[in-house]
Formats: structure tokens, C-alpha cells, sequence
């Protein structure tokens, strides 16, 4: 099958998203996706759920990124051989996905270089996949020896440095093995999966009304994005349409969410680099918005605010205009702040060429989100497929090329400037109408997709329905999983005193892959 038979051949999902489904075989499957990476199209999530009550084995599921929109390939997979083509080839983030993949169902990607375990660790045996509908959740299994056989590098003057996974502060675990030679990194390997969680399997006993709450627990700094795109998937298969007043509302949180974040990171980045007046104005900028967030909408971080059908909380015009006058003083003083950092010698001096992924780097690894588009990857879900009411905007995205961490921190300010202005429009246009509407049931063994882009990159959330309204298997992806594997490139050949810094600049979320 060519790609571009597939909008004709298999049926769009319900919803505004230009998001297309089919079942397809083996031969099919690697094809499409070879079409789609060597078109310069890019993967955004792998997930395998299990179908033997369905008498369907088992199945492999693929969303994939091309010019028309997304593209969701579901392969099913034999229960007695349960294997499928490995995609790592085409994408390289694929593999962690493959590995945890295996962890959790048993699905085995044939042809792949790299098999070892990935979520596993010592806390249940190798012949047991706990996303398996067989396998009991309250089970408990004796600790077993690690022994993950990390990747060695040897030579004359060689030596590894772990570290983590327990760090310093309250930051989540994971490990990274340095392999170096003096200061200069030769090579990292990560490891993580030490949070995992169970939420994937804490879904399935939930219906889609519990689902919610959790949704918005997966990664508590994007807690808006996942509670949105969890939203729009079950506004898919239900047929439920937010009003525009809730949609407005929705994007004006995501907005939120987004300048607290980056105002958090620019305040980091900076302590890192030994600018402590950075750290301390970027923090208190940071939690006057936090406690304005708490006064309008009851949560610091705006957890449970967005809700299947709508938004869990009305903005007044007293609201409105204490959000404007916040922006306003936000947009002064971080415009100042910027000017201070530019022109900070020795922060120049840490930020200018660390930890660089060069553009075409980043394409072949598939750098995503706000790192990606500081490295020339010019992609922003709000801009090329966007939503109601992005739809209305315009968003204006930044790019940059150089890639390197001043690109990065380049890149917070120009979005923190574009989310105020964006909130402007939405606020100065909000519509009339109800801020939640009903939301009723959902047919049995139907796909809804929720795509949002986050203020890391773009969060994704696929929902399989159940019988009576329940969960039959619910994937939330986080960008990071793409990311993570880019910053082992893109530490390669700088010091070992600069990997905070780094890490810093990408902020990856730990817990967003530890499902």
C-alpha cells in the first residue's frame, strides 16, 4: 500500500484532528513505515495492548507523523509467536518503546540490535508482562539480582562515572553512566524505569470518568496537555464537542502551564551557571503565577481543571482581568530578565555551544518539542495540525538552528512572549456558553487519540474502550521518550561539569516514561 491510499482505505477518527486508523499485516506495516520515515515523517508513539478475550492474539499499535496529519497502524500479533518488525532502523527512539514494550506485554521486535530489559529491573520476573490481561495487579515477587549489562567502553585512560540514581534535591531518580576520559564524556548510557508506576494498568480498572483524575497525574508539570488530550480522546468516541468557551479556557491553562514551566527552567539555568539573581527572579516570577493559578482555578499547578466535556472551573471578568495585569508585569520583567542573560558574560560563556544537536542530528534522531524546534525542527502541533482554538491564532513558532543550550534558553523566551500574547487574544475573544457540557458513553473496542502540544513537545494519549464505558487499555505518551536518547548525543565531547547544565536544558520528565 502507498501512503498516500491510506486516507482513502481506512477510516478518520472522530474528532478535529486529521488522525486516520487501520488494521494492517506484517508486510504493510514495516512498509508504511518505512514511507513515513524516509518521507521525513516521524514517529510519536508504539504501544501493544492485549486482545485474547477479543479472540485477537495480541496487538501492536504505531502512531506516526506525515504531512496529511497522524497516521494510527494497529498490527495484530500472534499469541502462541507474539513478534512484529522492528521499527528502530527507521526510528532510533523506537527501541526504548520496543523494550518496554517486551517488559510489559511480551511483544518481541524481530530483527531489533538491542533486546535488553528496559522497565523491568529486579521487581518481577522475565517470563512475567504485567500489562497481560492474566496478570493480577496485587502480585508481589522476590527482589531478583539487577545485573543490567550496561554498554563498557575501554581504552588507554578510560573510566566510568555513575551517577544516580538517587540525586541530590528532590529531582526523580535516574542513572547515567559517564564513560571518560579526564573531563571529556566519550559516551553516556541512561537508565531508568525506577518510578514506574503501574498507571498503565492502573487504568484498566477505571472507567472513563475515573480516568480523568489519573490523566492528570502522569507527569504533574504537564498536567493541563495530558488532561487535555486524555479529554479529547474521549471526546472522540463519545461524540461529545467542549463548547467554544471551554476550548478557550482549555488553551488559556496550556498557556499557563507553559510560562510557569519555562519561567522554572530559565530560573535553573541560570543557578546552574552560578547566576543566582536569574534563579531568584525567575522563581518569584514563577509563583505569583503559581498563586494566581491557585486563586482562579484552585490549583497551583491547575491539576483536575480540565475534565471530558469541557473545564472544571468559569473565569469571571475579574479573572480575566487579573490574568491580563499579571501578564503584563510578567512580559516587562521577563523581557528585562532576557536582556540581563544575553548580555551576562559568564553565563554566555556556559550557555554558547554546550551540549549541541545539530539540525540534521536531530532529524535522524527525532528530536521533538521545544528542544527540537531550538535545533531547526520547525514543528508545533498548534501550528501544523492545530486544534480549536489554535485553529483561530496563528501561533507564531520559534525556531532556532544553532541547537546548542543557549538556543535552548533562547527558545523559553521567545515561547513565554508568545503564550502572553496568545492568552491576550483568547481573553480579549472568550466566547459566552457553558463551561462543561455531558459527556455519554462510549461504544465498546473504539479508538480515540488526544494530540496536544505541551510545553515539552507534543503529548499524545491513546484510548481503548471497554465494555459499560470502561478502559480496555489506555497509552499516555510523553515527548521525552524521544528526547531522552538525543541528550546521551548531545552531552558527547563536552565536560562532565556541564551535563547539569544540559539535562537542565532539556528538562525531560522521568515519571512521563516510567508508566
Amino acid at each position: 500500500m502507498r501512503l498516500d491510499e491510506f486516507p482513502t482505505k481506512f477510516p478518520k477518527l472522530p474528532g478535529a484532528m486529521p488522525i486516520w486508523h487501520g488494521a494492517v499485516d506484517a508486510a504493510t506495516f514495516r512498509s508504511l513505515c518505512e514511507q513515513v520515515g524516509h518521507g521525513g515523517g516521524k514517529l510519536v508513539a508504539l504501544w501493544g495492548s492485549d486482545e485474547l478475550a477479543r479472540d485477537a492474539g495480541y496487538a501492536l499499535h504505531v502512531s506516526l507523523i506525515t504531512a496529511i496529519g497522524m497516521l494510527c497502524l494497529t498490527l495484530p500479533v500472534n499469541a502462541e509467536r507474539p513478534s512484529y518488525p522492528d521499527l528502530s532502523d527507521l526510528f532510533p527512539g523506537a527501541s526504548r518503546m520496543q523494550r518496554a514494550a517486551f517488559d510489559l506485554l511480551g511483544l518481541f521486535a524481530d530483527g531489533a540490535c538491542d533486546h535488553r530489559k528496559w522497565m523491568r529491573h529486579a521487581s518481577w520476573p522475565g517470563s512475567v508482562h504485567p500489562l497481560r490481561k492474566s496478570f493480577d495487579g496485587g502480585s508481589a515477587f522476590a527482589t531478583e539480582t539487577d545485573g543490567y549489562p550496561f554498554v563498557t567502553v575501554t581504552g588507554g585512560g578510560v573510566h566510568e562515572i555513575a551517577v544516580g540514581p538517587v540525586h541530590a534535591g528532590t529531582i526523580e531518580p535516574g542513572h547515567f553512566r559517564f564513560s571518560v576520559i579526564g573531563e571529556r564524556v566519550l559516551r553516556l548510557e541512561e537508565r531508568f524505569g525506577y518510578t514506574h508506576k503501574g498507571i498503565e494498568k492502573r487504568f484498566e480498572s477505571m472507567n472513563l470518568d475515573e480516568g480523568a483524575k489519573l490523566a492528570g497525574r502522569i507527569s504533574g508539570d504537564s498536567t493541563v496537555a495530558y488532561a487535555w488530550a486524555y479529554a479529547q480522546a474521549v471526546e472522540s468516541v463519545t461524540g461529545a464537542t467542549p463548547s467554544p468557551r471551554a476550548l478557550a479556557l482549555r488553551a488559556v491553562l496550556l498557556e499557563l502551564e507553559r510560562i510557569h514551566n519555562h519561567l522554572g527552567d530559565l530560573g535553573n539555568l541560570g543557578n546552574d551557571v552560578g547566576l543566582a539573581f536569574g534563579f531568584a527572579q525567575f522563581w518569584i516570577l514563577k509563583e505569583d503565577l503559581l498563586r494566581l493559578n491557585h486563586d482562579l482555578f484552585g490549583h497551583r499547578y491547575l491539576m483536575d481543571s480540565v475534565v471530558p466535556g469541557g473545564v472544571a472551573r468559569d473565569l469571571d471578568g475579574k479573572g480575566c482581568q487579573r490574568i491580563l495585569e499579571a501578564l503584563a508585569h510578567l512580559q516587562h520583567e521577563v523581557g528585562t530578565l532576557k536582556d540581563i542573560y544575553d548580555e551576562h558574560a559568564g553565563a554566555q560563556d556556559r550557555f554558547l555551544s554546550a551540549g549541541r544537536v545539530s539540525p540534521d542530528r536531530a532529524a535522524l534522531l527525532g528530536l521533538t518539542g521545544l528542544a527540537g524546534r531550538a535545533s531547526s525542527q520547525a514543528w508545533d502541533l498548534r501550528a501544523q495540525f492545530p486544534c480549536a482554538p489554535y485553529d483561530q491564532l496563528d501561533v507564531r513558532m520559534a525556531t532556532h538552528h544553532k541547537g546548542d543550550v543557549a538556543a535552548r534558553v533562547t527558545m523559553r523566551f521567545e515561547e513565554v512572549q508568545e503564550s502572553i500574547r496568545l492568552i491576550r487574544l483568547l481573553l480579549d475573544q472568550l466566547p459566552p456558553g457553558e463551561p462543561c457540557t455531558a459527556v455519554g458513553n462510549a461504544p465498546e473496542n473504539a479508538l480515540g487519540i488526544g494530540w496536544v502540544e505541551g510545553w515539552r513537545g507534543e503529548i499524545m494519549v491513546a484510548l481503548h474502550t471497554g465494555k459499560d464505558n470502561r478502559i480496555h487499555r489506555l497509552h499516555p505518551h510523553d515527548p521525552s521518550w524521544q528526547n531522552w536518547p538525543v541528550l546521551e548525543h548531545a552531552i558527547i565531547d563536552n565536560i562532565v561539569p556541564d551535563f547539569p547544565l544540559i539535562n537542565k536544558s532539556f528538562n525531560l520528565s522521568y515519571t512521563g516514561i516510567d508508566l
